[in-house]
């Protein structure tokens, strides 16, 4: 089924998108419309023009893909399925994202994987092409947020405070430079062949979707960002 936005309400948008049948979903001329796919789950949705804050918010199961830039909110509490933007993200992308994989071909704006947590099976991931604002992976507790840095020309791909409050999870940044200036409960670290072998399958999802050639990316140099768990809040956890 097709569907045309143009200047449409958001909320008479989502009421036709909610009561189609179809399980593969095109809508043309979007014009910032909020709340796309929400909570959705098994659906295909190819989205052209800008999509509005809050795209795929407690997306669980369903594939959004975006011809075009992203808002804030991208993936906002996400429990499964997959968000990708052929463009660049605003704001709090993934923000608590629980589960599901956002792929972002160029720049994401701050907070990008704010409060990103694992449970159980569930282990988010995001991956930024480019270059991502302040304080990615602030509070991060779980989950994997990887920066590729096109454009960076080999500087650290991450803005100021990186990881703030970070006590979970990993953040893998592709750099030439070791990362400087990380909030005291940060550690870095050059990758491991381990960690390679992680993120290998996300590469791979990223140049398939965006293009370009997974190896020749993976023979970068990389550095991972990990909790310190002598700086960390362990004054708030409860331990046996």
């Amino acid at each position: 089924m097709v569907f045309t936005a143009n200047t449409l309400y958001y909320q008479q948008l989502n009421e036709q998108l909610r009561s189609c049948p179809d399980t593969e979903i095109v809508v043309e001329n979007l014009l910032g419309q909020r709340y796309l796919g929400c909570g959705s789950s098994g659906r295909s949705f190819r989205l052209y023009g800008t999509p509005g804050n809050g795209l795929g918010q407690y997306l669980n199961g369903s594939v959004i893909e975006v011809f075009g830039n992203a808002q804030d909110a991208a993936g906002d509490t996400m429990n499964d399925g997959e968000i990708i933007i052929h463009g660049s993200c605003g704001d709090a992308a993934g923000y608590g994202m629980r589960g599901g994989r956002i792929l972002i071909e160029g720049d994401c704006g701050y907070r990008g994987g704010i409060h990103m947590k694992s449970y159980l099976g569930k282990h988010p991931v995001i991956v930024i092409g480019g270059q991502a604002g302040s304080f990615l992976g602030e509070y991060q507790a779980g989950g994997l947020i990887i920066v590729l840095g096109k454009g960076a020309g080999g500087k650290v791909p991450a803005s100021y405070f990186c990881g703030t409050g970070m006590h979970g999870g990993k953040i893998i940044l592709r750099t030439d430079e070791a990362p400087s200036g990380l909030p005291p409960q940060v550690l870095a670290a050059e990758a491991a062949p381990g960690d390679l072998a992680e993120i290998r399958p996300h590469v791979e999802a990223y140049c398939k979707a965006f293009g370009g050639d997974a190896a020749a990316v993976l023979s970068g140099r990389f550095y991972v960002l990990s909790p310190n768990p002598e700086a960390g809040y362990r004054q708030l956890y409860t331990y046996e």
